[in-house]
């Protein structure tokens, strides 16, 4: 399991056994004749990825003053929907992938039609986790399945995919790669902080509450401009999956926008803003932080 720059080793390896864990019990099953379904579920679910959205969640718990054991379940379930969305994105229909994090793409390695059953089971799966019983309300268990679907939606992650596609070989303005980009990178970001945070038993209507809100739409926009940088200058072993694949596919990015020094300058200026929105937070926000700058200076 490997550390990522920036990041406390020490708290980023007891974060990801929390995770695996819940992930391993939620892939359990008892019925032989669905074990290559299953199989197929764990491997888009356990790769050397960073888990960047179950770590905000838990930071963000810990921030509004939350336990960790508050998140469990969100953080799984923020994982199985983010693996899901992987899966399908790489599908012949959509990006046509053939590299995930280092290894072959779920649909080359189950064939097709298994990645797209194995996606649409992680997506339930993570519903399943944030409905059960646990250590917060059922009131607001609740509200967060409502805001992880508007995530997953076409509100986000399917309206995002959908603009991605829409978008390709044309030539959109800013605001339009901006929007796209927003819904398929930035909704399920964001979601993670708040999702985080209301496992806390926050009240969501406080000005702090807001500051994370803030804060998790711009890490989310950072992101995906920081991915578009890095298809330009990235290392293809480093990264685990193919450079210049936007480039060979005429998608719209904020590359393609701005201009790779433009694109740059636009993501330290998202970090700065992220970095501002924690004023209102002590240490207990460190964490967020960190976590801030991880996503803007990844040199993965």
């Amino acid at each position: 399991m490997q550390t990522h720059k920036n990041l406390d080793s020490e708290r980023y390896l007891i974060l990801r056994a929390r995770l695996d864990s819940g992930l391993r019990k939620l892939l359990t099953h008892s019925s032989p004749s669905l074990d290559k379904l299953y199989n197929a579920m764990a491997y888009g679910v356990f790769e050397p990825g960073k888990c960047l959205r179950p770590i905000l969640a838990y930071s963000a718990c810990e921030a509004m003053g939350g336990q960790l054991d508050a998140a469990d379940g969100v953080a799984c379930a923020l994982e199985l929907m983010h693996a899901y969305s992987l899966i399908h994105d790489d599908l012949p229909a959509l990006d046509d992938a053939l590299v995930r994090r280092g290894k072959p793409a779920l649909h080359v390695a189950y064939g097709e039609s298994n990645a797209l059953i194995a996606g649409d089971a992680l997506q339930a799966l993570a519903f399943e986790s944030l409905a059960q019983p646990s250590a917060v309300s059922a009131e607001t268990r609740l509200q967060m399945v409502a805001v992880m679907a508007r995530a997953a939606g076409p509100s986000g992650l399917a309206g995002g995919q959908f603009l991605d596609m829409a978008l390709a070989g044309a030539r959109p303005t800013l605001e339009q790669v901006a929007e796209m980009q927003r819904l398929k990178t930035g909704a399920l970001i964001e979601a993670s902080v708040v999702l985080g945070a209301m496992a806390s038993g926050a009240a969501v209507e406080t000005s702090r509450f807001v500051a994370l809100r803030k804060y998790a739409a711009l890490i989310g926009r950072a992101f995906q401009v920081c991915d578009d940088i890095l298809d330009v200058v990235g290392d293809r072993v480093a990264l685990g999956k193919a450079v210049h694949a936007d480039q060979h596919a005429d998608k719209s990015t904020a590359v393609s926008s701005m201009g790779l020094e433009g694109a740059q300058q636009y993501a330290s200026q998202l970090l700065r803003g992220a970095l501002t929105a924690l004023d209102a937070f002590g240490p207990e926000a460190d964490a967020l932080r960190q976590l801030a700058h991880v996503v803007v200076e990844r040199d993965l």
